[in-house]
């Protein structure tokens, strides 16, 4: 069976150092798994790798979206497949890396269908504020919450009626389509789980980074490129503050703070929601060391040579 890698790990960890790594060790290409690099000009705070650092290796399913566009979990599964699948017919590994979760759970197990509507719930929910629906979602389901713009009533609604409905806290179904679950790949997957406290102050040298060079200003790029402000893109982490922060809300020094903060606490959702994950090589340490490298190749070198 054609084999498939995965990199997961929370953000800050050195997937994409690692993924790169595997790839070029194994004739692999990299397949994007991180929401925010799917769309074009968001390129210093998604931490894209520069063009000029990808040592010719192909990268798949970046900048392939504008800012405006909203793309499921649904959507991710499927065109990534699509992706994964000519890889494979071109005798290559796929290496789909990035901290997406419901979007790697989507791409690997499927979706099942979304549960039909509760006339008797959504009642419930309607007569509820746009903020306490936010709030009851980011306790429900903190990976919808970070899609999801805060007063989008709409969408809010939905989300929330597929985690009631499914009993599931966490389950990104949006799409009405089921989608089965990965057949034809032998699937590695590889888990980077570094120091707590070494990942967090990384998480603060990496954010502090971002803001030196330009953040703002590519926030402001993109809105002088005629995007609006409540863009889905721009909900993003470090998107989002920048956002205030040149809408008048916060002080630089103040966006870059919360940026931090909320870096820290996604690194703290997707080490929970990872920590679910089946048959993952668990390595306790970031990606970009030589001894991550080793373990992996140890790892994965009888499977896939």
């Amino acid at each position: 069976m054609h084999p498939l890698v995965v990199v997961l790990g929370p953000t800050g960890s050195g997937k994409s150092a690692l993924a790169l790594d595997v790839a070029e060790w194994f004739s692999g290409e990299i397949v994007n798994c991180d929401s925010v690099q799917l769309y074009r000009q968001l390129d210093i705070g998604s931490a894209k790798t520069p063009a000029d650092q990808r040592r010719g290796i192909p990268h798949h399913l970046v900048d392939v979206l504008n800012p405006e566009e909203h793309f499921t979990a649904g959507d991710y599964a499927r065109k990534c497949r699509e992706v994964v699948t000519d890889i494979k017919l071109r005798n290559r590994v796929p290496v789909v890396v990035g901290g997406t979760g419901f979007y790697l759970r989507a791409f690997l197990y499927g979706l099942p269908p979304v549960p039909s509507r509760d006339a008797t719930l959504r009642d419930r929910l309607l007569r509820r504020s746009t903020a306490s629906l936010y709030r009851l979602l980011q306790r429900l389901d903190s990976s919808a919450a970070t899609r999801i713009h805060p007063n989008d009533a709409n969408k809010l609604i939905r989300a929330l009626e597929v985690c009631i409905l499914t009993q599931k806290h966490g389950n990104p179904v949006f799409n009405p389509n089921p989608i089965q679950a990965l057949e034809g790949f032998r699937v590695w997957k590889v888990g980077l789980d570094p120091d707590r406290d070494a990942l967090a102050a990384r998480i603060a040298d990496r954010c502090a980074q971002m803001f030196a060079s330009g953040l703002v200003a590519e926030v402001r790029g993109i809105l002088n490129a005629g995007h609006s402000p409540e863009s889905k893109a721009l909900q993003s982490i470090g998107y989002r503050e920048c956002l205030q922060h040149i809408l008048g809300s916060l002080s630089f020094n103040q966006a870059l703070e919360l940026t931090i903060i909320a870096s820290r606490q996604y690194a703290k959702r997707q080490r929970t929601w990872f920590r679910k994950e089946p048959d993952v090589f668990w390595i306790q340490d970031f990606g970009d060391t030589q001894s991550s490298l080793t373990q992996t190749i140890h790892h994965l070198y009888s499977g896939i040579k």
